[in-house]
């Protein structure tokens, strides 16, 4: 008897709506904090936790199964920041005891911030071949990280301090753009809402070969 096999196709998600969904969440709530708008880091927590980091991490897992390195590492890196984000803000609210509360140095922060800044600047590079959308994201997020570094470390905190919350904000304006292009793009099959092409400024060199 002839056997018959099957084969079983198996279908992954296309995250780049729940990453940007989760980015632009946070960055809309972190940065009504930072333009004076609500109160306090409390309310921003659960957000930077949940939507900042678990919906990130969501999408750096997924986008690891499409192959997608760029993807992968941008949702990842940038949820572990929000998950350590919000982990400061509960050491500074006295959470894990006053202990821990008095000797933190904020200027921490300020050093993480530098890492991310360096992170994200070459990650606009690689978003240069994705699409003008993401680009003009990472872009902001340059901004962001700039102004966060330059006030935690005391360097003019209030200019830089506001630069850092009209780009989360924009962040938070072109990630909803990016989110709705994502799902209402694929959702019809055609380009609903246009998201830019590759700039097309890095490419690939071509190979030489040597002369035997």
């Amino acid at each position: 008897m002839e056997k018959k096999y099957y084969e079983v196709k198996t279908v992954t998600i296309d995250p780049t709506a729940i990453g940007l969904f989760g980015l632009a969440i946070v960055t809309l709530v972190a940065s009504s904090q930072k333009l004076g708008w609500t109160e306090g880091t409390s309310g921003v927590i659960p957000w930077a936790i949940f939507l900042g980091g678990v919906a990130q991490l969501i999408a750096s897992a997924y986008d690891a199964k499409h192959n997608n390195l760029f993807g992968a590492t941008a949702f990842a890196a940038y949820g572990l920041f929000w998950l350590g984000t919000g982990m400061s803000w509960m050491i500074q609210s006295g959470l894990f005891g006053t202990a821990l509360q008095e000797s933190f140095d904020v200027k921490d922060l300020g050093f993480a911030f530098i890492g991310y800044f360096i992170f994200t600047v070459f990650m606009t590079i690689g978003a240069l071949e994705t699409n003008k959308v993401l680009f003009i994201i990472f872009f902001l997020i340059d901004f962001l990280f700039l102004g966060l570094f330059m006030s935690t470390l005391g360097i003019a905190p209030e200019f830089f301090h506001m630069m850092a919350a009209i780009a989360e904000f924009l962040i938070a304006v072109f990630s909803f753009y990016g989110c709705g292009a994502a799902v209402l793009n694929g959702h019809f099959g055609y380009t609903f809402l246009p998201i830019g092409k590759p700039f097309g400024i890095i490419t690939k060199p071509k190979s030489t070969k040597k002369n035997k």
